[in-house]
């Protein structure tokens, strides 16, 4: 999904899609810590779980730029691309989700794949809103304020996950 993303955000010009395909790409990456993580147990759960928290405050920061040099430019994205590759991505991160919800209440390790998940499919639906708001009135800014939105649940989510795991690992 991530280069289903990043190839419809670069035909659309949306920064809140091209926000989305950038968070797929780190919740592959976040994925694979977690198990990595698991096998290792112990003290590595919480130190992969801090590098991640700090990845998802970088990922809000970097897209909150991104957004306003979208902004910058001034140019509207195109919002039937935005809006079906959101909902493409919308079904998949639903697909996760079920699975994950189980482990939401977790270890800072778990919770920050519940979070980042869950956050997917908040991202999702904000740029199927931010296409409809784009197509009805012709402007950048609705795609601009769901890609400052998202920008704000990274920092915010990794913020908790990095409380998180620093309490954990003062207990270690």
């Amino acid at each position: 999904m991530f280069f289903v993303e990043l190839w419809a955000s670069v035909l659309s010009g949306s920064s809140s899609l091209a926000a989305d395909a950038l968070d797929f790409l780190g919740d592959s990456a976040n994925y694979a810590a977690s198990l990595g993580a698991l096998a290792l147990g112990g003290l590595w759960t919480s130190r992969v779980a801090l590098a991640k928290g700090l990845a998802m405050f970088a990922f809000g920061v970097g897209v909150l730029g991104y957004a306003v040099w979208r902004a910058i430019l001034g140019v509207p994205p195109e919002p039937i691309t935005m809006g079906a590759v959101a909902l493409l991505a919308l079904g998949v991160n639903l697909g996760v989700a079920a699975l994950l919800f189980r482990f939401r209440q977790g270890d800072a390790n778990m919770r920050s794949v519940w979070l980042c998940t869950r956050n997917d499919v908040i991202a999702n639906i904000a740029v199927i809103a931010a296409a409809i708001g784009v197509l009805g009135t012709g402007s950048l800014w609705p795609d601009f304020a769901v890609a400052a939105v998202l920008a704000g649940l990274g920092i915010t989510s990794g913020s908790a996950v990095l409380a998180q795991a620093r309490t954990e690992l003062a207990r270690r």
